[in-house]
């Protein structure tokens, strides 16, 4: 009787198993600034999974005060689509050609989080993808459930 028994669990566990490999799926929202996802470059502007948002980097042709506020403007913009603003961010990185800038017009980007700042990760690099771009920032945010 224990080996039918046994034998009875490890089919249940190895059929579990395999309908749950199966099943490996993920449900993802996207938006592209209100239009269809950029097929040439092959990205979505923000992928939502789950209350996890996702946000590709949004870039600036310079590092100035406008140009950084213009960022954390259409930044903001991708946020209020879900529902979400600046307070929802945990994690932002930036990419720039030049950190010194950045850091010398850092209070233009702190006014967009009031104080509650987001882990953050900033890198200085050669180049980035729109090559005139000489900043990019990309964010991660969560989002409450809905009660």
């Amino acid at each position: 009787m224990k080996k039918i028994i046994l034998l009875l669990i490890i089919f249940q566990s190895a059929f579990l198993l395999t309908v749950q490999a199966q099943d490996n799926t993920i449900k993802k929202e996207k938006w592209h600034w209100g239009a269809q996802q950029d097929t040439t470059a092959g990205y979505a502007q923000a992928v939502k999974v789950g209350n996890v948002l996702y946000i590709s980097g949004t870039v600036s042709r310079d590092v100035s005060p406008q140009g950084i506020t213009n960022v954390y403007k259409a930044l903001e913009r991708t946020l209020q689509q879900y529902g979400a603003t600046f307070q929802n961010v945990v994690k932002e990185n930036l990419y720039t050609t030049d950190i010194e800038a950045m850091k010398k017009y850092n209070d233009s980007r702190k006014v967009f989080y009031k104080g509650d700042f987001p882990s953050a990760t900033w890198v200085q690099i050669s180049r980035l993808y729109m090559p005139d771009a000489s900043l990019e920032i990309e964010l991660i945010a969560y989002l409450p459930e809905k009660g």
